[in-house]
């Protein structure tokens, strides 16, 4: 009997856990022929969710927990969850609905019935609950890291997944401390399967990602994924380099000939400025590359538990 690890990063969520678990627990009865773990990890809420978690784990032996010491983001949560993770196959949900636990069903069947696959992810086309700027900052981040990365980012891609064993394994072997998962499971290559679905409304609570979260989660994954922003800062220097050897040879020639004074003071001001402003952000992507690499060099932990289900233990050592 093939086992299915279900891992559900929370944050927050005391209101969605129970409604979470009562729906996926109807695929769990329809699905008899698989065997289930369902693994909650907190990380780091504020709320009841941790008692949430506790509490299910003693009514059902399937449930299982990590807690982390503070919150330490959704990328921690899902690398600790893989890492504990103890199933044939290894499933990444949200606990608000969003991604429907009925997929599930869906993805397995599509993995059985082909032996070349090793994953089966959801991608959507639909973004109707966002608003106009969120959705343009959206599709311009997939069209700008497609053009700059060579691994593949799929518009529209979620982290909702089910994956083999190998495959998360290649993925936990990667010990990035500056991680970015969408990245990273394209990277690892394995044959994956796209469906595609519209994303139900959430049924409570509220999303913790705002768009500066998530403007600042589109900047990691394009430092992590590709080189080409500091290419095309050394490109911007050579550029203004030679604006700069034109503009004075055509200010000695123009005294030369005719003799007159550079006058503008104001357009010489304006011209400063914005070189400096081009400047600062040169030295802005230069400096993001190397923030990146200090984080790395020093050797964090990218999690750390503070509890955990008493039976459960790191399937990565």
């Amino acid at each position: 009997m093939d086992k299915i690890s279900v891992i559900v990063p929370c944050y927050n969520e005391e209101e969605m856990i129970p409604i979470f678990y009562k729906e996926i627990s109807k695929v769990i009865k329809k699905m008899k022929e698989v065997e289930f773990e369902l693994l909650f990890v907190n990380d780091g809420s504020t709320d009841d969710s941790f008692k949430e978690m506790k509490q299910l784990s003693l009514d059902d032996k399937k449930v299982k927990y990590l807690s982390f010491s503070r919150n330490f983001g959704k990328e921690a949560a899902m690398l600790a969850g893989l890492e504990y993770a103890s199933g044939d196959y290894i499933a990444i949900m949200d606990v608000d609905l969003q991604d429907p636990p009925k997929m599930l069903e869906t993805m397995y069947k599509e993995l059985k019935s082909d032996s070349n696959l090793d994953c089966v992810a959801l991608k959507t086309n639909s973004h109707d609950d966002y608003g106009f700027i969120r959705k343009f900052f959206t599709n311009l981040f997939y069209k700008i890291i497609s053009k700059m990365s060579k691994t593949e980012m799929v518009p529209g891609a979620r982290d909702f997944r089910l994956m083999s064993r190998q495959m998360v394994n290649a993925i936990v072997s990667m010990g990035e401390y500056n991680r970015y998962s969408k990245g990273l499971f394209s990277f690892v290559g394995f044959n994956t399967k796209w469906l595609t679905y519209k994303i139900p409304e959430r049924k409570a609570g509220k999303t913790t990602w705002n768009f500066f979260k998530l403007f600042v989660y589109a900047i990691d994954g394009i430092l992590a994924f590709t080189t080409t922003p500091l290419i095309i800062s050394a490109l911007i220097g050579i550029i203004f380099c030679f604006i700069s050897v034109v503009a004075i040879i055509f200010i000695v020639v123009r005294t030369l000939i005719f003799g007159d004074r550079v006058a503008g003071w104001p357009s010489i001001v304006c011209i400063m400025f914005f070189l400096s402003g081009i400047q600062l952000f040169c030295t802005g992507i230069s400096g993001a590359y190397l923030s990146k690499t200090y984080t790395e060099v020093k050797k964090r932990p990218i999690y750390i538990i503070k509890e955990k289900s008493n039976d459960l233990s790191n399937s990565s050592f």
